[in-house]
């Protein structure tokens, strides 16, 4: 398993931005997907953005889609969610997290039970 720490997280009002990183420790593979996920309270933890590693490729949800960015810095070893345009239902904690599998995909990145290293989260709280 990889170790993950978050940083950014914090309060910011509707239609400001705010900046999440995530240091990981441990060998990451090609293939493997780094994700951020996010949960309310009372609600199922639910895939914001992934990124293949080792490639190009990105997802969102549609939900983020057009308002938040991830990216990643091979060097660091970070992943980065650019959020802008928030709005008080992004409030939640938040998670990085890597896949266990190699499959990193459309079909796969959404899916909490794929990923089996996860940081502790950061709270991002959006008030209007």
């Amino acid at each position: 398993q990889v170790q993950l720490v978050e940083s950014g997280g914090g309060s910011v009002q509707a239609g400001g931005s705010l900046r999440l990183s995530c240091a990981a420790s441990g060998y990451l593979y090609s293939g493997n997907c780094m994700g951020w996920f996010r949960q309310a309270p009372g609600m199922e933890r639910e895939g914001v953005a992934a990124l293949y590693y080792g490639g190009f490729s990105t997802y969102y949800s549609d939900s983020v889609k057009g308002r938040f960015a991830i990216s990643r810095d091979n060097a660091k070893y970070t992943v980065s969610l650019q959020m802008n345009s928030l709005k008080p239902d992004d409030t939640a904690m938040y998670y990085c997290a890597v896949s266990r599998g190699r499959n990193c995909g459309r079909s796969t990145w959404y899916r909490a039970p794929e990923y089996n290293s996860w940081g502790q989260g950061t709270q991002v709280t959006v008030s209007s």
